[in-house]
């Protein structure tokens, strides 16, 4: 149902070339985006769906201007027909990218408490406490994108591909376009998940360097208990 709305919206949509249009419908799409990655962690604290919305925000912007603008190059360079398709599925899988660092990166430093705590008793700073984390975190968010590239055009023809093929677009041409794509996609992935992680590591810890208890919901007992 939410698809032929979709289509019947940017029937419209796109017979207006407006960028102030654009800019307003690619930040509700990363404002949804950043809801639906957040989902999981929101008890841990709502800072996550703000970092989450800048770095996927930031992302977007950065990658689909580069894939538009320099590679695609439509007149004008803000079109919507052209814009808002590129921009959704850069966002789109920076969105899963995301989802799936935040959950990996909270659940591996709640299961290593103790160990990131006598890291820090030992001098380590924050971010030596937890950068093993945030590596696992980085390397769940990148996986899915890294399997899609090692078996794309083998196991099966990316949506894109395959439209344009089924539209009498010639297949070498629609392969050069994938690939475009596809790089675009990896470089949103690693770039979402990099920078998010990057900020969302700092909210752990306090201004004295000092895992904060409520953010994992844990109690100082519980705690206390753990790090034995």
């Amino acid at each position: 149902m939410q698809l032929l709305l979709i289509g019947y919206m940017l029937g419209y949509i796109f017979n207006i070339t407006s960028l102030p249009l654009v800019v307003l419908i690619v930040s509700l799409m990363c404002a949804i985006a950043a809801k639906t990655a957040t989902d999981r962690t929101s008890r841990i604290g709502s800072f996550n769906y703000g970092l989450s919305y800048i770095s996927l925000w930031l992302t977007t912007l950065f990658v689909g201007t580069f894939v538009v603008v320099l590679i695609i190059a439509p007149q004008p360079w803000y079109s919507p027909r052209i814009v808002i398709p590129i921009f959704g599925m850069v966002l789109g899988h920076c969105m899963n990218g995301v989802a799936l660092s935040l959950e990996r990166f909270y659940a591996g430093v709640r299961s290593e408490i103790a160990q990131v705590e006598a890291l820090l008793s030992f001098g380590a700073t924050p971010w030596e406490a937890v950068r093993e984390r945030v590596k696992d975190a980085l390397r769940a968010g990148m996986t899915p994108t890294i399997n899609s590239l090692m078996v794309v055009g083998l196991v099966n023809l990316p949506g894109m591909m395959t439209g344009q093929v089924l539209a009498g677009i010639e297949p070498l041409l629609a392969a050069r376009y994938q690939i475009v794509i596809m790089l675009s996609l990896a470089a949103g992935a690693s770039i979402s998940c990099l920078l998010l992680l990057l900020m969302s590591y700092k909210k752990v810890f306090n201004e004295d360097s000092a895992v904060i208890p409520a953010v994992f919901k844990i109690s100082p007992a519980i705690k206390k208990v753990a790090g034995k």
